[in-house]
């Protein structure tokens, strides 16, 4: 079989109207990973509607070059596709190194797609190294009080990875934000200096302090 019948017949897999034949395709191309079966996973990922998929789709790209799908992959962040974009920085966060560190900018880490942004602060904490750290936790503070409770959730749990990098901007944020900026900056706080805690028990212990005022 040639290489373009290796890729043809990966595409066609793929194609299944059967969400369990196209991850058992994906888990095929990951089990026997090819250079020319790359195009064809980061393609999938652009409108798969599965998550199962996806996600058997990004640890088929794990199991490739990482070079060459952190290539193909780095173009998928300026897509105008909210899945295109929160995809590729999914699988970038499994592959990580300098190249996808410096390519989680700023406009990705304040995404106007909650989606996006939420995997982009995951993305950005596993891969900043130590000096990058303080900028990083300075831009996230931004977006505090953005979006529905799984958006706060990940942000604070984002901030709460960045540990004494996030204190001082969290502080800050408690004592001078807005009121909902003070909420979830009290919540996050809370799990910076108890990371045993849940976000879920930060909350119910921010918002019992506060009817005791």
């Amino acid at each position: 079989m040639t290489e373009v019948d290796a890729a043809g017949r990966l595409r066609a897999a793929l194609d299944a109207t059967d969400s369990s034949a196209r991850v058992q395709a994906a888990m095929t191309a990951g089990t026997h990973p090819h250079p020319t079966y790359v195009p064809v996973l980061v393609a999938q990922c652009r409108f798969e509607p599965e998550f199962l998929v996806r996600e058997m789709l990004t640890w088929a790209l794990t199991r490739h070059d990482a070079e060459q799908v952190t290539d193909l992959l780095l173009p998928e962040l300026g897509s105008r596709g909210a899945q295109v974009r929160s995809q590729a920085l999914h699988t970038l966060s499994k592959i990580g190194g300098p190249r996808v560190w410096a390519a989680v900018t700023t406009e990705l880490l304040t995404d106007p797609e909650d989606q996006v942004a939420r995997v982009a602060w995951r993305t950005a904490v596993r891969t900043a190294p130590e000096t990058a750290k303080p900028e990083l936790a300075r831009v996230l503070a931004t977006q505090l009080a953005r979006g529905e409770r799984e958006t706060q959730r990940s942000l604070s749990e984002a901030l709460a990875a960045l540990g004494e990098h996030a204190e001082r901007v969290v502080a800050r944020a408690v004592a001078a934000g807005g009121p909902y900026v003070r909420t979830h900056a009290a919540v996050t706080a809370r799990l910076l200096h108890d990371p045993e805690l849940t976000f879920d028990e930060a909350v119910a212990a921010v918002e019992a302090e506060a009817e005791q005022r």
